[in-house]
Formats: C-alpha cells, sequence, structure tokens
C-alpha cells in the first residue's frame, strides 16, 4: 500500500497550526516558572545525548495518556493551565506532531522548539547527563 501522506507533508502541516519557538526563545524563558520544557525524546535519546536542564520527560508514546486527567496515566504536571508547555525531540518534527496532537485535545498553552534539542545543542544552550537531570529531579 502506497503512503498518500508522507511524514514530511504531516510534519509542514502541523507547522502551520502551532506555536513555534526558536531557540533562542526557549532558552531566554529556561528559568521562567510559567514554562515547562517537555522532553519528548525516547530514553535512549536521553541516555546517549543528555537533555535540557528543568525540562520534563513525556515519551512521545505516552504524552495523550499522561496529559488527559481522564486516562489512568495522567502525570499532574500537566494539569497547571498557568504554565505554557514547550515541546522538544530531536529535530522538531514529533514535538510539531504532539504540539499539534495536544491542540487538538483542547491544550492551548502548548508550543515546540524549532530544530529541537539537536539546535538546542548546537547553539551552545546548557545540557545535563540523564544522571545528572534525575538527581537534579530528585532535589526539587
Amino acid at each position: 500500500m502506497p503512503i498518500t501522506l508522507g511524514f514530511r507533508a504531516l510534519v509542514d502541516q502541523a507547522m502551520t497550526e502551532v506555536d513555534t519557538w526558536s531557540v533562542a526563545q526557549a532558552a531566554q524563558r529556561l528559568n521562567d516558572p510559567q514554562v515547562q520544557l517537555v522532553d519528548l525524546r525516547d530514553v535512549r535519546e536521553l541516555e546517549r545525548e543528555g537533555t535540557i536542564p528543568g525540562c520534563v520527560h513525556a515519551p512521545r508514546g505516552m504524552l495523550e495518556f499522561w496529559v488527559d486527567p481522564a486516562s489512568p496515566y495522567y502525570k499532574p504536571v500537566f494539569g497547571d493551565d498557568s504554565k505554557t508547555f514547550v515541546l522538544f525531540c530531536g529535530a522538531g518534527w514529533r514535538s510539531a506532531l504532539a504540539t499539534q496532537t495536544l491542540q487538538r485535545m483542547g491544550m492551548q498553552n502548548v508550543a515546540h522548539i524549532d530544530g529541537g534539542f539537536g539546535a538546542w545543542k548546537k547553539q551552545g544552550h546548557a545540557t545535563q547527563t540523564l544522571a545528572e537531570h534525575a538527581q537534579a529531579c530528585h532535589r526539587t
């Protein structure tokens, strides 16, 4: 069966519908208590490459379940309507699609980072290993 709508078309469509932040915008608001960065990447990516300090890890495959209060997998971190949730992945493709999905679910306080973690690292912004991230999470 041929693919009639490829991933690139899906990502391009999502990009027209979602709020996109530049890496610089996200970095400027890294310590803003009204902003919560959300890493969608697989844990193996975090183990290999690290992550952004202060982010929440929400694997892409569980995101819809973690944000929906009716789900048995709901995570209360996503229930704070005063925050803007800024999603990121490796290159900005998964995060664009995920942001679009969350908007379809009713979330309006959601955006994503253009270029994802790859662009974040390339521009020299702070990162931490997964072990450092886990240790920091236990302190808060």
